[in-house]
């Protein structure tokens, strides 16, 4: 029987599978300019213009590059934009974010015991931070308080570490560190959109038109793009952490999120500063793993989760708790599941629940019903390896248990 839910898996694993894919050309293209721009050295007998090149050699074949400090003189017949890659990454997250954490919000987005938000606010607020912080960010780099780069970077490292409080006093916390990734990738991708390409093309029409382009539209987008720069690794590990509850699920979440933010400039510094040929600062390695540790010990510190109250569950998992076979789906997890769910796992060699899902009492169940019944009634996929023994016909009471929910 194939239901929603059976559907809504497939839809995310494609829209995840285009996000990494689109994400690791952005990525990838954009750290390779970066080294490529900062490595670039003055040559004998460049055409006027030509700020400077290099010789590069990759799959057998050699390559030399020229970088003008404008432009040609003369448009080349082919160019290439280097922008679809940005825009696409941007895309297939936002559709992630509707499909998981839109779709999902009474699992996934909003915790009650943080925010209590109907549906509709926290999808607002979702939405509404992701647009105003674009648009605030955007002002504060062309007001006179942004002609100062490095005043401006500090400023809106201020701003991130006050985003991931914020988002931690409304949403979940694996939903808030997502949030603050999908915050700060808004404001990279919208660089490219509406700042670098757009001065890119003004540039161009001048060409085309015989005037000389004013440089000062490369000066724009080189600041835009120094921020892209040292968010990017930021970014990665936010996006990737809702996977990881050690940081998500921590009481200093937001503190930890505020210190990847810092590591993200020490190890980008590096490669900078390595690749502009000034020198090799191994110190930021150093500064680096003090960060990380401290990161560690933070999540260390998680306070005692607070038990769920099963009359205090929100409506979509309420419906599960009073849906018919539940009685005997909460024995088949607690026999089979909650040893390793728990926040004391007794199965040796765990130490904490998986994914921070704890499945000890019948509304922790309830409320994680969507994974119950995609990790053990449409899948195998847990217990893992079987290892406490699930039986088909406790699989299928999962499944029937789940669709009778969701039926009504």
């Amino acid at each position: 029987m194939l239901d929603y839910t059976f559907f809504l898996e497939w839809a995310q694993f494609a829209v995840r599978w285009l996000h990494v894919i689109t994400a690791i050309a952005w990525i990838g293209s954009s750290f390779y300019f970066i080294a490529l721009d900062l490595g670039l050295r003055p040559e004998d007998g460049a055409p006027q213009g030509v700020h400077g090149a290099a010789w590069q050699v990759h799959g057998g074949g050699f390559y030399h590059i020229q970088k003008y400090l404008v432009a040609p003189e003369r448009m080349p017949a082919d160019l290439t934009w280097f922008k679809w890659e940005s825009y696409m990454t941007w895309v297939s997250g936002f559709a992630m974010l509707v499909l998981v954490y839109w779709a999902g919000a009474q699992f996934y987005l909003i915790d009650p015991s943080v925010a209590d938000l109907p549906v509709w606010a926290a999808i607002a607020i979702s939405l509404g931070s992701l647009t105003i912080g674009w648009i605030a960010y955007d002002l504060i780099c062309k007001s006179r308080f942004g002609d100062d780069n490095t005043r401006l970077m500090l400023f809106l490292y201020v701003v991130l570490v006050a985003m991931a409080w914020g988002y931690t006093q409304v949403f979940s916390g694996r939903a808030a560190l997502l949030h603050l990734g999908a915050f700060t990738a808004t404001i990279m991708s919208a660089n490219v959109f509406f700042i670098i390409i757009p001065n890119q093309k003004i540039v161009v029409a001048d060409l085309m038109a015989g005037r000389a382009p004013d440089p000062k539209y490369g000066k724009i987008a080189k600041q835009r793009s120094t921020h892209n720069n040292y968010l990017t690794l930021p970014v990665l590990f936010l996006m990737l952490s809702n996977h990881y509850p050690l940081a998500f699920a921590s009481e200093w979440n937001w503190l930890i999120a505020s210190l990847v933010f810092l590591m993200g400039v020490t190890i980008r510094h590096f490669f900078n500063t390595h690749h502009a040929h000034k020198g090799t600062p191994w110190w930021t390695w150093g500064v680096t793993a003090v960060l990380f540790a401290l990161v560690v010990w933070l999540s260390s510190l998680t306070g005692a989760q607070e038990e769920m109250d099963e009359a205090a569950l929100p409506p979509a998992a309420q419906r599960f708790a009073e849906a018919p076979g539940f009685e005997a789906v909460t024995d088949i997890v607690m026999g089979r599941c909650s040893m390793c769910h728990a926040s004391e796992p007794g199965f040796d060699g765990i130490g904490r629940a998986p994914k921070a899902v704890h499945l000890e009492t019948p509304a922790q169940i309830a409320n994680a019903a969507h994974q119950i019944y995609v990790q053990s009634g449409l899948t195998h996929a847990m217990p893992p390896a079987n290892l406490s023994f699930m039986e088909p016909a406790e699989r299928a009471q999962i499944r029937e248990w789940y669709r009778a929910a969701t039926r009504g």
